[in-house]
C-alpha cells in the first residue's frame, strides 16, 4: 500500500459526473499534490474501511480522511477548499455558514446530481498523468 501519511484521502462517487468533474477540478487546483482519491466502490475502499465506523457504501456523500479523522459533506467540501491554491482556498471559511444551511444546501445537491448532472455506466478511469494520485 502506498504510503498515505503525508496525503489526505477523498473518497467519492466514481459514477457521478458531478463528482469526476469536482475531482478533475481538486486535482487541477491542489498544486501540492496533497490529496489522493478513491472511488467509493473500488476494493482499495472497501478494505480501508473494513474496519472503521463509517457506513461508505451507503453514504450520499463525499468522505475525506485527514490526519486520522473522518469529514463529510459540506464540512469535507470546506476542509478540501482550505488546501487547494489561493483564491480557491478562501471558500473555507464559509464554514461560518450554519451547519443547518450548509447541510440543506449540500443534501439538495447530493439527492439531484445523478438527474442534474448524469451517472456514468462505468467508475472514472484517470487519466496516465493522474495515475498516482487513485488508490
Amino acid at each position: 500500500m502506498k504510503n498515505l501519511i503525508n496525503n489526505a484521502i477523498i473518497f467519492f462517487d466514481g459514477k457521478c459526473n458531478l463528482c469526476n468533474s469536482s475531482v478533475n477540478f481538486i486535482i487541477k487546483n491542489d498544486s501540492n499534490a496533497y490529496f489522493m482519491f478513491s472511488p467509493l466502490t473500488s476494493n482499495f475502499s472497501r478494505d480501508f474501511f473494513i474496519d472503521k465506523k463509517v457506513d461508505f457504501q451507503n453514504s450520499n456523500t463525499v468522505i475525506l480522511f485527514e490526519n486520522n479523522m473522518f469529514y463529510t459533506k459540506s464540512d469535507a467540501l470546506l476542509k478540501i477548499f482550505k488546501n487547494l491554491k489561493k483564491p480557491l482556498n478562501y471558500i473555507y471559511y464559509l464554514k461560518f455558514i450554519p451547519k443547518t444551511i450548509r447541510g440543506f444546501v449540500y443534501e439538495l445537491i447530493a439527492n439531484n446530481r445523478y438527474s442534474w448532472f448524469g451517472k456514468q455506466t462505468i467508475c472514472m478511469i484517470p487519466s496516465q498523468e493522474n495515475l498516482s494520485r487513485f488508490l
